[in-house]
């Protein structure tokens, strides 16, 4: 796998750093996995900052004054500029949140029993105002373990996911209104994201444009997929696969740093920022070759 290499002068002329405390974590270690993504990769992002946090253990979000660590049962409030933890929320029932997004300022955090089974899958919503968390929808029949849930064009997109052997039903809806009963369409990973899962899915997933970059449960790495022109279409495509500083779980945008994505270490339990070091999808070069991928008029 290709890293971007930058120099420490050059790194924090061209990305200004962010001043975040950078304490190491007197935490749990969790062994790192052997095996690396199989896929070849271009440089994406890279870490500016990062604070330690017992509760990074599922996902990150973010607003302009705050960075959230999100674990199964909790939902953690830390000043971004400090590093103080502010608040904690968690609510009876809770057992496995998986991501966050914010949304009219409250947070919409993707839930599910995971790993118990039959599935059951709900948003939960944390309300940064009140620092409460509390059931927003329950999936009555969901189609796998919720694990990230969007808004792209006025609509919700919701990414349930199956492992090991069913790891291929892992699937991303659209729906037409608030309500979750209306689907649009269900679109499917590619063959070649799917084998690089080993045996997990995708735990998360942000828009881009309008691509969808969604993160691996363990690699470092960004998958960045398109959503097929043609309306019968059932499978994603896969555009590019990006590095990044996050080893896998649930990412966010930064509000506060345009182009930057949210992610967690869970290893080291900490959120990371980290800083877009490749053009943007919609920015690249004209005429290149991954202005022509990322536009559909190639092939990656």
């Amino acid at each position: 796998m290709r890293r971007p290499l930058l120099s420490r002068g050059l790194l924090s002329l061209a990305l200004g750093l962010l001043v975040l405390p950078t304490v190491c974590v007197a935490a749990e270690q969790i062994a790192p996995p052997s095996a690396t993504s199989q896929l070849q990769t271009v440089a994406g992002y890279l870490e500016i900052a990062r604070i330690p946090s017992p509760h990074a253990t599922q996902a990150a979000a973010a607003d302009e004054a705050h960075l959230y660590a999100i674990s199964n049962t909790t939902v953690a409030t830390y000043d971004r500029h400090s590093g103080e933890l502010l608040a904690t929320a968690s609510a009876e029932g809770t057992e496995h949140l998986n991501s966050g997004y914010f949304h009219d300022g409250k947070l919409y955090a993707a839930h599910s029993n995971y790993p118990e089974t039959p599935h059951e899958s709900d948003i939960r919503v944390f309300d940064p105002a009140t620092n409460t968390l509390a059931v927003h929808h329950v999936f009555p029949e969901p189609p796998g373990s919720l694990v990230w849930c969007v808004r792209h064009n006025n609509r919700w997109w919701c990414c349930f996911a199956w492992y090991g052997d069913e790891n291929a039903q892992s699937v991303l809806i659209e729906y037409t209104d608030d309500t979750f009963t209306s689907e649009a369409r269900r679109l499917f990973f590619p063959a070649e994201v799917i084998a690089d899962f080993d045996g997990m899915s995708a735990s998360g997933g942000v828009f881009d444009g309008d691509t969808i970059l969604a993160s691996h449960h363990h690699y470092p790495v960004l998958y960045r997929l398109r959503i097929p022109a043609a309306p019968d279409a059932t499978t994603l495509e896969l555009v590019e696969t990006l590095d990044c500083p996050f080893p896998g779980q649930g990412i966010a945008a930064d509000p506060a740093t345009p182009g930057s994505l949210v992610g967690i270490n869970r290893e080291a339990r900490a959120i990371v920022v980290a800083k877009r070091v490749t053009p943007p999808c919609c920015e690249a070069t004209p005429r290149s070759r991954r202005a022509l991928i990322l536009q559909g008029q190639a092939s990656p």
